[in-house]
């Protein structure tokens, strides 16, 4: 083959020209730390490149995002919790000093506000929020778990909820009444009145008129309803389809009486009258101002019996409340129910929550984080696992019984020193002594029932700590899941950058050393090239 100078030219620009074309590669290399600029470089570090750099990017979200957000969840969460279990704790003291039988009504109710100042901050705490979400109220976390004082700018009567209330025959329980006959009002300077002479018929001013005894009862969940008729459902399986919806037993039904608190006779005597008929009569009261539902023995056992034998039965109890106080819970949080608000404008909003409940059930509010491949962790600890209403239902329950026992226990103050003062034979002393035996009777029965209602708060206030305490083994248990997940994380977010960085940085010591080799390459090719180019075929001519 003949060579000419031409070719050599070429060959020598080519070559030059690849020369020139690596220096550019490894300085670019140098520059950018980078093996490659563009996928044509080298397309299989390029998709192995894109493959490594989305999985950091999902590794980067779940660990330095997800899980931290997760955490700080969880860490509220505990806090919160770790307030509440500290009010109960202190709670079932006080309630445990209240048990003390050697206590009068006035000591009693020093407790009693110590205990109603618990009860507020066990509610507030309901209300705590993490990041502008409340993180007890399910999906709603942009509602609050209780009423603030806000409701008090609703006009009169609103908000206005019509909640239906799910419950069992195991939310009944027994609340025990006195009869104290004529002694309401009773005191030392109208004991001469003839409304109080015990040799009156039907003054109740005798020891044996002072009746005691026990009645059935379901409270709802609210007192201070609004003063409209209950509608009560007692709801079977409906045999053509028994996983399906509930269905109303219309064999056996209650029309309950609305008979206010105040009536005379008030709700309880009617009870205690139907109990002590001859036969018994069925009864039941629905008391508004209480959020009471009394049963008579006759009723209570109807009931029982249509229940014993589906226990797969329910009662629903539908009712109103249209004043709201701060730190009450709001209904939507627990029921299905209706509300119905005052816009701006001066029109009615009306908003319906968890109809589903009457239907499919109750369905667990749970907010899950993804915090890994496949891999969700729940965050939240919804209100119905903490906080309840019998709390506050019981505190309630134990004002009125200190409130009965203070003014029994000023009847029977009196009587006794008008009793203590008189001598036998004088004028009215039979009549003051039977006036005082059955204060003294009626004070028995009411202080007694005050130390057992204590004792059951004793009871009640320490199943409310279990409760929390499981909430914050739970929380605890997925914190420390969270702890596994994210020490994993960091793990494969090590492992998974080792290899980014091994697939796509170049090294360093290895391209100064080539950029180096290719500048002493390229500066030789030149000088060889100039010489060579420098004798051509015209010298010889």
């Amino acid at each position: 083959m003949r060579m000419t100078n031409k070719i050599m030219q070429n060959n020598s620009l080519y070559n030059i020209n690849n020369n020139k074309l690596l220096q550019d590669k490894l300085s670019t290399q140098m520059s950018t730390q980078k093996k490659i600029t563009r996928p044509s470089d080298d397309p299989v570090i390029a998709i192995r490149a894109l493959r490594l750099r989305t999985s950091v990017s999902e590794l980067v979200q779940y660990h330095e995002k997800n899980v931290q957000d997760a955490e700080s969840w969880l860490n509220v969460t505990d806090k919160s919790l770790s307030t509440i279990t500290d009010v109960l704790t202190d709670f079932n003291r006080k309630a445990n000093t209240g048990a003390n039988k050697e206590y009068n009504a006035d000591n009693l109710k020093i407790i009693l506000e110590q205990l109603k100042s618990l009860r507020d901050e066990f509610y507030s705490s309901g209300n705590m929020d993490y990041a502008g979400r409340y993180i007890f109220t399910g999906y709603r976390t942009d509602t609050p778990l209780s009423f603030n004082e806000s409701v008090n700018k609703q006009p009169e009567g609103y908000p206005k909820y019509v909640i239906t209330e799910q419950n069992t025959i195991e939310g009944f329980d027994t609340v025990n009444y006195t009869d104290i006959g004529g002694l309401s009002g009773l005191s030392k300077d109208n004991y001469t009145e003839g409304k109080y002479d015990p040799t009156v018929a039907g003054t109740g001013m005798t020891e044996q008129d002072i009746l005691n005894g026990d009645i059935h009862r379901m409270r709802l969940s609210y007192d201070k309803l609004a003063d409209v008729n209950l509608n009560m459902k007692v709801m079977m399986p409906n045999p053509a389809d028994p996983n399906g919806p509930l269905v109303e037993d219309t064999s056996v039904q209650f029309a309950p009486d609305k008979v206010s608190y105040g009536a005379d006779p008030n709700p309880y005597d009617q009870i205690y009258a139907a109990n002590t008929a001859n036969p018994p009569e069925e009864k039941v009261i629905f008391v508004p101002e209480t959020g009471e539902l009394l049963f008579s023995d006759a009723s209570y056992s109807k009931l029982e019996n249509a229940l014993a034998t589906n226990p797969d039965g329910e009662l629903r109890f539908e009712y109103t409340k249209d004043q709201w106080e701060n730190g009450d819970l709001r209904p939507e949080h627990y029921f299905a129910c209706e509300a119905t608000t005052k816009n701006e404008d001066g029109t009615d909003k009306t908003v319906t929550y968890n109809a589903e409940y009457l239907t499919t059930g109750k369905n667990k509010q749970t907010i899950e984080y993804d915090v890994g491949y496949n891999q969700k962790i729940q965050v939240n600890t919804t209100a119905d696992e903490v906080f309840t209403h019998n709390l506050n239902r019981d505190i309630e329950d134990l004002e009125r019984a200190i409130s009965d026992l203070e003014k029994i226990e000023a009847t029977k103050k009196d009587m006794e020193a008008v009793y203590k003062g008189m001598k036998e034979g004088d004028a009215d002393y039979t009549k003051v002594k039977k006036q005082y035996e059955a204060a003294e009777k009626a004070y028995s029965h009411i202080r007694e029932n005050v130390h057992n209602m204590y004792e059951k708060l004793i009871g009640r206030s320490q199943q409310y700590l279990d409760d929390t305490n499981i909430a914050v083994t739970d929380n605890g248990t997925r914190g420390q899941r969270l702890q596994l997940i994210d020490n994993r994380l960091t793990e494969q977010k090590t492992t998974f950058k080792t290899l980014q960085s091994e697939n796509e940085d170049a090294d360093i010591a290895e391209v100064a050393i080539q950029l180096t080799a290719s500048e002493l390459t390229y500066n030789a090719a030149l000088m060889a090239t100039g010489k060579i180019m420098q004798t051509s075929l015209m010298n010889y001519i």
